[in-house]
């Protein structure tokens, strides 16, 4: 399995904090709170998911996990358009929370609005998207997973299996973290690469896109998707148009392993998305209440990228069931 280029003690401490969560009760609601000895803290999480991606259940599920446990109000909004985003983030500006967590996978369209958030002195952590830039925007922590690493780490896998053409489909055209997990598989896969854009909010646009895709061009022997939707709606494609090429996939849900299980699909690179959702809410916490910054406001906290195939996945099965990988 690949693993995670160093940063151990950070990991370790993910690891711990995650697991403290299992001790406490799920979910953010006021009944659930009951009995937590500590502050009243009301965080907003903002997030560029897209209606029907299933990825982003896991992210809030985790955040919502770290809100039950440690007396916080999470207020969960999101948009795919990075201005409507930045419209959100300035709500919850209004609202005068005491912390935003947000996805940074538009960064210039963010910027006004981070900077508002820092004016008004409201820490903002990044998860997910946007590792490479969270710094200079002024964010104090990140959590996620390096998407060029990831990438390249992609592409030496296409290497061992002899890959020779392999399609990238981007589902969101100027996502910065799609653009460098293509990126990276670019640079390290021996092969050809093509890159295919699809509308990621319009599934049927997806289906369709792939299809023609393989049935104009029958060299291309992988189908590297990037998020779990989109392979399963290529897994379809493949069986539908007897294709012969093979799909794999970046992240996961419930039924991208139940699919890895079946040996319908490759393997997915897992980023720990319920891992990201509870490791923002849980640093802002910290800070909130003790100072502290994970990763010292220097490094980013890695949540990826692993496998997961057909050797590991009875491992991650029981808990994608659950709804935390």
């Amino acid at each position: 399995m690949f693993r995670t280029r160093p940063a151990p003690a950070l990991a370790v401490l993910a690891a711990a904090l995650v697991a403290a969560a299992g001790c406490s009760s799920q979910g953010g609601s006021q009944e659930e709170r009951q009995g937590v000895d500590t502050p009243e803290l009301t965080i907003a999480m903002i997030t560029h998911e897209a209606p029907g991606d299933t990825f982003w259940d896991l992210v809030r599920n985790g955040a919502e996990a770290s809100a039950a446990k440690s007396n916080v109000t999470l207020d969960y909004s999101s948009d795919p358009e990075a201005a409507k985003q930045a419209t959100l983030i300035r709500t919850a500006i209004d609202k005068d929370v005491d912390g935003i967590a947000v996805t940074f996978a538009k960064p210039d369209a963010l910027q006004g609005a981070i900077d508002e958030a820092a004016e008004a002195g409201i820490p903002v952590v990044g998860l997910n998207s946007g590792i490479e830039y969270w710094q200079d925007a002024g964010l104090i922590e990140f959590f996620g997973m390096e998407e060029r690493l990831a990438g390249e780490a992609f592409g030496d896998r296409l290497n061992e299996v002899d890959a020779g053409k392999t399609l990238c489909v981007i589902h969101e055209q100027g996502n910065v973290g799609l653009e460098e997990r293509c990126e990276g598989l670019e640079e390290s896969f021996d092969g050809d690469v093509e890159r295919l854009n699809v509308d990621g909010a319009n599934m049927p646009d997806v289906s369709s896109s792939i299809t023609s895709k393989l049935q104009e061009d029958d060299e291309v022997d992988y189908v590297a998707t990037l998020g779990a939707p989109f392979a399963m709606a290529a897994v379809d494609v493949v069986a539908e148009t007897g294709s012969e090429a093979t799909v794999a996939t970046f992240d996961t849900n419930e039924e991208a392993v139940q699919a890895i299980k079946d040996g319908d699909l490759e393997w997915a690179v897992d980023q720990q998305p319920y891992l990201q959702g509870y490791m923002a809410v849980e640093g802002l916490w910290l800070y909130a209440t003790n100072g502290n910054t994970l990763g010292g406001g220097t490094q980013p906290v890695l949540t990826g990228p692993s496998f997961i195939d057909a050797d590991n996945v009875d491992q991650v099965a029981e808990y994608a069931a659950n709804g935390t990988r």
